[in-house]
């Protein structure tokens, strides 16, 4: 039985999208060397048939310039980022922010600055739901 799809970019359209939000457009052949650069060395047929699925889920923009495809992100980082996060408290964490929070801080070492950061970040949230 097939593997339900999924609503979220698998891991190599992350690589592939996060080398097109650093610096798009760009051809196929310039996302195939990214992707080797950063020990993904996939066939150029391979390439293109990922690029081609992401440009059907609409993750991908294409355009046609002389013999060759440029593509570019159609999705922010952002988007992408809060959806997935969005989808690990209600499937993990059973929609409880607090229970992200915990198992982050259980599970990662977060520096004095981060957490510095962290309470900025929640005093300015408070300061809006109170508004």
């Amino acid at each position: 039985m097939p593997r339900p799809r999924s609503s979220h970019p698998t891991e190599l359209e992350l690589q592939i999208l996060r080398i097109l939000w650093d610096r798009s457009p760009l051809p196929v052949r310039a996302i195939r060397a990214a992707l080797a650069q950063g020990g993904r060395a996939l066939a150029h047929t391979s390439v293109i048939t990922t690029l081609g699925v992401m440009v059907r889920k609409e993750y991908l923009g294409r355009n046609k310039k002389g013999n060759a495809f440029l593509f570019w992100p159609a999705i922010t980082r952002e988007e992408v980022s809060d959806g997935m996060l969005s989808d690990i408290v209600h499937r993990v964490f059973d929609g409880s922010p607090t229970a992200l929070m915990a198992s982050l801080f259980n599970t990662s070492d977060v520096d004095s600055d981060e957490i510095e950061e962290l309470r900025r970040l929640i005093n300015r949230k408070a300061k809006e739901q109170s508004s």
